[in-house]
C-alpha cells in the first residue's frame, strides 16, 4: 500500500485571493504545508496539484512535485482524484488529501490518519479530528465540528455546535474537524462520480457528500492541532505560533 499526499492548490479565492503564495516567515504558505507533509513516516510523496501557473513556478523554486490539473475541477477532491489519476496510482494505495491552507499540520497525525487502512479492511476513508480547546471555536461556524460512534465512524458533520448540551454545562469534548482526509484511489474514484448531497448544500460541507450516499468516515482523534488561514489577518496568528514552537 503506497500513502501519497496531494495537496489541491488554486490561486482564486472569494476571501483571500492568491492564498497559497501568501508569505508566512519568508516562504509561500504553500511550501510550509507540502514540507511539513514531507516529513509523515508513511508518506512515500508530495504533490502539489493546481491549475494555475503562478502556483506551478512558486512550487518548483522551492524543489516541491507539481501536477497541472484542469480547471474545469469542481472541488479540491476532484482536483486530487484527477492527480491520483495522473500518478498511476493502484485502486487500494492510499491518498492524503491535505489543504493548502494548514501550514502547522503534523505529520505525525498523517501516520494515525493512515493506520485504520491497514488494520481495518472495510475503512476505505478517514479524516482527523481535534479536541477543542479554544472555546471561541465551539460556537465559530468557520470551524466544522464532528461527532462520531463508538467505532469512531462519523455520525454528522457540522458548522454548528455538536453535540449541543440541552441543559447547558460543558462537560463534553467538543471535536473540531481538521481538513485532512486519507482515501483508498479506488474509494476517491467513487467519490468524484457522486452527486451532491441536500446536506452538503445546506452545510457546505463536502465531506457530508460520502455520508448521505451511504459511506462511512472513520474519524481520528489527534491531539495536534492545525489551524487554518481563512483571511490575511490569520498570518499574523500562524506566524505567532510558529515563533513558539520554535519553526
Amino acid at each position: 500500500m503506497r500513502v501519497v499526499v496531494i495537496i489541491p492548490s488554486r490561486y482564486g479565492s472569494t476571501r483571500f485571493d492568491g492564498k497559497p503564495l501568501a508569505r508566512i516567515y519568508g516562504r509561500p504558505m504553500i511550501q510550509w504545508v507540502y514540507q511539513r507533509a514531507l516529513q509523515a513516516n508513511c508518506v512515500e510523496a508530495v504533490h502539489v496539484a493546481t491549475d494555475d501557473e503562478r502556483i506551478r513556478v512558486a512550487v518548483k523554486a522551492f524543489g516541491g512535485n507539481v501536477i497541472m490539473t484542469s480547471s474545469a475541477c469542481r472541488s479540491g477532491t476532484d482536483r486530487v482524484a484527477e492527480a491520483a489519476e495522473h500518478l498511476g496510482l493502484g485502486l487500494q494505495d492510499v491518498v492524503i488529501n491535505i489543504q493548502g491552507d494548514q501550514p502547522l499540520v503534523d505529520s505525525r497525525s498523517f501516520d494515525a490518519l493512515v493506520k485504520p487502512f491497514a488494520e481495518d479492511a472495510a475503512v476505505k476513508m478517514s479524516t482527523l479530528a481535534f479536541a477543542i480547546v479554544d472555546e471561541r471555536e465551539i460556537t465559530d461556524p468557520k470551524d466544522v465540528k464532528v461527532t462520531f460512534d463508538n467505532n469512531g465512524d462519523a455520525l454528522y458533520f457540522s458548522r454548528a455546535t455538536i453535540p449541543y448540551a440541552r441543559d447547558g454545562g460543558t462537560g463534553h469534548a467538543i471535536y473540531k474537524h481538521l481538513g485532512v482526509y486519507a482515501y483508498t484511489r479506488e474509494f476517491l474514484e467513487c467519490f468524484r462520480q457522486l452527486p451532491p448531497g441536500r446536506l452538503e448544500e445546506i452545510e457546505k460541507l463536502e465531506q457530508l457528500r460520502a455520508m448521505e450516499h451511504g459511506h462511512r468516515i472513520r474519524v481520528v482523534v489527534t491531539p495536534y492541532d492545525s489551524p487554518e488561514v481563512d483571511l490575511p489577518v490569520d498570518i499574523r496568528r500562524i506566524e505567532e505560533k510558529m515563533a513558539v514552537m520554535g519553526l
